[in-house]
């Protein structure tokens, strides 16, 4: 399986698939009965874990008489992501053609997405790819006006979930910061003090946020600052040598605070 290592907007998404599509050519139809897995959790405890989602996967492939070739996953990554912070799903796309594989298959359709016009720009360059998306569920996987009818329910139902989900996040935060409790987690640049409710600098994540300014200053791309903390072997918070545009350019934009009651 292949790791490739807030809410997207429609034209950041259309761009990095302009991007993608610009190598993607409209090609002939490819082997319906080879197909690329794509895995996405949000979090590690979610119920549809990457593992269960492989499950759903083979289990359905195997019954139908299809070959994965391959798999690919975005670990921690929320469906409606921004592209750029989803490179699996990109990987996954272009795998396609690799392999002359016709099927992307997802365990569910809101794996793929939980932006419908994100869900939608994906369908389409796979599509052009010769290809098609499906699910394991068998929710979103036949063809036609009433199948295309229920994909787009599906992806609507996803987008209202999620805005669900972050009206009650809304909430419960408000809730714990008005009773004093601690909210969100602590900056990269900083650590927690021993009294557990002030901000301390962190020397080794000051070091990386100080490596990213400075090769912004030497005029860098975001994506060369990503090749150079790759190519140093950099590790992120997690412990990881992973780091995405996104994510740069949000540590590359943030301030850094030490003292600050952390609530």
């Amino acid at each position: 399986m292949r790791k490739v290592a807030g809410q997207g907007s429609a034209m950041n998404a259309a761009a990095s698939l302009l991007s993608l599509s610009r190598r993607t050519r409209r090609g002939p139809a490819l082997d319906p009965l080879r197909a690329v897995a794509y895995l996405r959790a949000s979090t590690a405890k979610q119920a549809a874990s990457p593992a269960a989602q492989l499950s759903a996967i083979k289990s359905w492939a195997m019954k139908e008489g299809i070959e994965v070739v391959e798999v690919f996953q975005d670990a921690a990554t929320c469906g409606d992501a921004d592209l750029s912070d989803r490179p699996g799903v990109l990987a996954a796309v272009e795998a396609l053609r690799q392999h002359g594989a016709g099927l992307l298959i997802v365990a569910k359709r809101d794996r793929l997405a939980r932006d419908r016009v994100v869900a939608g720009l994906l369908e389409r360059l796979v599509e052009r790819a010769g290809g098609r998306v499906v699910s394991s569920d068998g929710m979103s996987s036949g063809e036609g006006p009433e199948a295309t009818l229920l994909k787009g329910i599906l992806d609507l139902f996803s987008e209202f979930e999620v805005g669900v989900i972050r009206a009650r996040t809304r909430g419960a935060l408000a809730h714990r910061k008005a009773a004093g409790l601690r909210v969100g987690g602590v900056p990269f640049g900083s650590k927690l003090a021993p009294d557990g409710r002030h901000l301390l600098p962190d020397r080794r994540e000051r070091g990386v946020l100080d490596l990213i300014r400075q090769l912004r200053a030497d005029d860098q791309s975001w994506r060369r600052v990503v090749a150079e903390l790759l190519r140093r072997r950099i590790r992120n918070r997690a412990g990881r040598v992973a780091w995405s545009v996104g994510q740069v350019q949000r540590l590359g934009k943030s301030t850094p605070r030490e003292g600050t009651r952390w609530t």
